[in-house]
């Protein structure tokens, strides 16, 4: 289970340092690595089988398709970046949220 949570926190991590790298966009280095800490956190939890891990993973999946959702609707989905967090947010939350309902 902590297998796309690892996936996640690579993505997200290499996601904001290529909008840095790219654009010099700052605030996409901050929320890459800050996506991919809280995923790599989750990641580790779950491994170790720790309580909260799930959670946090389902969390962070959630907060990253609104966020691409909120970022999609004005440009319609037409710009790469949100449409990306809106399919890894949601592959993130469809499969975090099975893995609750089968824990739970």
């Amino acid at each position: 289970m902590e297998h796309p949570a690892y996936t996640l926190a690579a993505l997200t991590a290499f996601g904001g340092a290529m909008g840095f790298a790219r654009k010099g966009s700052k605030p996409s280095l901050l929320a890459g690595l800050a996506f991919g800490g809280i995923y790599g956190y989750a990641g580790y939890l779950l491994s170790k089988n720790a309580d909260g891990g799930l959670e946090i993973a389902l969390g962070a999946s959630t907060l990253m398709l609104v966020t691409g959702v909120a970022r999609g609707i004005p440009s319609r989905f037409r710009k790469p970046v949100p449409l990306v967090l809106t399919v890894l947010g949601g592959l993130g939350t469809a499969y975090y949220t099975k893995k609750y309902k089968e824990f739970y």
